[in-house]
């Protein structure tokens, strides 16, 4: 009875305490998104190469037979890009603002966003020693600095395990459809 007593007073005094008080979600994940915030995203996913994510989410899934994978890598390649991205835009909107959305799709339509898409879908082995530091163009060292891109980018790093977690999901779907 007092441990019960005493974990009841601890609980009331950890959830009345600013510190421990559970985090309210941010405005954009509880509101319903605007069809300009789907887009916005839509256009973001189109940039990124989004369809290159559902593929690397179905290369590390677990399949029983080699015919299942080809089955499914087959769907996958029977799926328009566009599809994809009109899919998983509306989940993905409760977690990307459009603002973010918005710069990072102005960012990866640059040569520089190019490169980036470009090296994390297709890159191979690279050599790397310690000291050595990519070069980076002047022009492209000041967008990194940009305060709109810094937060956007951390924001979309934050949301990196939903759109895989979205992806995932709708891999399930398109596996289950008939094609």
């Amino acid at each position: 009875m007092k441990f019960a007593l005493h974990l009841a007073l601890g609980l009331s005094l950890a959830a009345a305490h600013p510190a421990f008080a559970a985090a309210t979600p941010p405005a954009a994940s509880s509101a319903v998104p605007s069809a300009a915030h789907i887009k916005a995203v839509q256009d973001l996913l189109g940039a990124m190469q989004a369809e290159n994510v559902l593929r690397g989410v179905a290369a590390r899934s677990r399949y029983t037979s080699g015919a299942q994978r080809q089955a499914v890598f087959a769907k996958l390649d029977k799926t328009p890009a566009a599809e994809v991205y009109q899919r998983l835009a509306p989940p993905l909107a409760r977690s990307i603002s459009a603002d973010t959305a918005a710069e990072m799709t102005r960012f990866y339509q640059t040569p520089y966003g190019k490169k980036v898409i470009h090296s994390k879908y297709n890159s191979g082995p690279q050599l790397s020693m310690p000291g050595m530091t990519a070069a980076v163009a002047p022009e492209e060292k000041k967008e990194r600095k940009r305060a709109a891109y810094v937060q956007a980018s951390k924001e979309l790093a934050a949301a990196e395990p939903m759109i895989e977690h979205e992806a995932f999901k709708l891999l399930q779907t398109i596996n289950k459809e008939k094609r």
